[in-house]
């Protein structure tokens, strides 16, 4: 395992610091977009796995357009049999020990790297997209890609696209020191109207309900940071309590469209301290300052997590 993770960093890194292909944003930012709509509309069927830190993971996915609405599953190969399924705009979770539930949503995250569905004509002010290459994958030819913040201050990937159909065949998360985080790597892909048949059972399929999500309260949270990543924006916050700590919780939750994190912020106890934890792509960093624990904790590198908890201005709270 040690020698198959040495061996995807080292040629991830090639192609991050290849300075050999020039820069082509325009064009690049174009193929990009011709992925996610070819990962929206196309009938196709990947057989992949994740590879990351904590192990490999062999899964299978599958994704239709019948009449208009969207038909997916996500399958887990290995191990007890874990299942998600789209239809529509309803997404249903099928895992041992747990009752089955319904949510709603546009797409399947699970188990697949976001930047499949990623809206780039937004991100090209706060992102650079670059063209390396191309290479094999799955037996097929790519186009290789770049996809690097502006500012430096979050993760980049690198990400093959199937010459002909433009669908990801292998995506790199890696750091800021071109080390890989997580990859997706599909094994073998097929495109045909054989999946749309396979998927249309679906439609007539028992599924469970969907949970209505309650509405976040319209509140006012009078702390703010003093400083954010570019395009990052405030997608949500609340204030809740939290019983089994007998305090309460206020969350201000950031997304760029491609990375999200959230700051939490408690009052401090004994056990609050200090710390920075990283595991994969998700930082965890805490700060101690006028007897309250912040907490930065999502999709960035720990020194702009630092960064952030230090910007934040509590003057407002009391």
């Amino acid at each position: 395992m040690k020698q198959l993770w040495c061996a995807v960093s080292l040629l991830a890194g090639s192609l991050l610091w290849s300075s050999t292909a020039p820069a082509q944003t325009s064009a690049s930012g174009a193929l990009l977009q011709k992925m996610e709509q070819a990962s929206q509309n196309l009938n196709y069927e990947f057989a992949y796995i994740n590879i990351s830190r904590i192990g490999i993971e062999s899964l299978r996915y599958r994704h239709a357009v019948v009449d208009n609405r969207v038909f997916a599953q996500l399958l887990q190969m290995d191990g007890p049999r874990r299942e998600v399924i789209q239809r529509g705009s309803d997404i249903s979770y099928f895992e041992p020990g747990l009752d089955p539930f319904s949510l709603p949503g546009n797409h399947i995250i699970d188990a697949l790297p976001s930047v499949i569905f990623a809206n780039f004509a937004k991100l090209a002010s706060t992102y650079e997209f670059i063209t390396v290459g191309r290479s094999r994958i799955a037996d097929q030819m790519c186009d290789v890609l770049r996809i690097v913040s502006r500012d430096g201050t979050r993760y980049s990937y690198v990400v093959w696209l199937d010459v002909d159909t433009k669908l990801p065949l292998r995506i790199d998360l890696l750091d800021r020191d071109g080390e890989t985080l997580e990859q997706f790597r599909v094994i073998s892909f097929a495109v045909d109207e054989g999946v749309r048949n396979l998927m249309q059972g679906l439609e007539k399929a028992n599924l469970p309900p969907t949970l209505s999500v309650p509405k976040d309260d319209k509140i006012t949270l009078t702390w703010q940071p003093g400083w954010l990543p570019a395009g990052m924006s405030l997608v949500s916050q609340n204030r809740r309590d939290i019983p089994t700590m007998n305090k309460g919780m206020e969350t201000r939750l950031y997304s760029d469209g491609l990375f999200s994190f959230a700051i939490n912020i408690t009052p401090a106890d004994k056990s609050s301290t200090t710390q920075t934890l990283r595991t994969g792509r998700r930082t965890v960093q805490t700060i101690l300052r006028n007897n309250n624990e912040i907490t930065v904790v999502g999709e960035l590198p720990p020194s702009t997590a630092k960064r952030i908890a230090d910007s934040i201005d509590l003057r407002s709270q009391k």
